[in-house]
């Protein structure tokens, strides 16, 4: 057994994944709305200016399409998964590039390499995000979840939604 394979790690995937399912489909229908969203064991939130009504068929339509294969639905290009890659190449390539200068000056001196790094980090950590998200942050295989119910809130102007899942 895996460590992505324990009970809640595999639920915060398949909740993750589910989430990503349903902001595709909401982006889809209504290109400039503005979403976020989080996961958790017991489901997710997301964050927006979305009917309840909208995001309950999108939620239901992601499940079922994922249910039925459409598992590329789990991997969305604007995963904090893809974020945190860039950065974490960005940073041990800076980090190296300054590596062993004594003082500022040669800091400096280093700048135009430390830039160059970071830019081809940026560069070729841009296909690596979607490969984590797809093999350890999400899951396209939901295995038996089921949308339990939507709960609508607010914080102040902020719209949420918290979708609880079982299974």
């Amino acid at each position: 057994m895996s460590i992505l394979d324990l009970p809640a790690i595999s639920r915060i995937r398949r909740n993750h994944g589910l989430e990503h399912a349903t902001l595709t489909i909401l982006s889809r229908r209504r290109p400039s709305l503005s979403l976020s969203g989080i996961s958790s064991t017991g489901g997710f939130l997301i964050v927006g200016n979305v009917e309840t009504a909208d995001l309950q068929t999108a939620a239901q339509e992601a499940l079922t399409r994922m249910n039925n294969g459409e598992q590329y639905l789990a991997v969305h290009p604007n995963c904090g998964t893809n974020m945190v890659t860039s950065g974490l190449i960005a940073g041990i390539l800076s980090w190296l590039g300054m590596a062993g200068a004594k003082d500022n000056k040669e800091k400096r001196s280093r700048l135009p390499l430390v830039i160059s790094l970071v830019t081809l980090s940026l560069i070729y950590s841009r296909p690596l995000g979607p490969i984590i998200q797809e093999k350890i942050t999400t899951s396209g295989k939901p295995k038996g979840l089921q949308i339990i119910e939507i709960i609508p809130f607010s914080m102040g102007k902020l719209k949420i939604h918290r979708i609880v899942t079982t299974g």
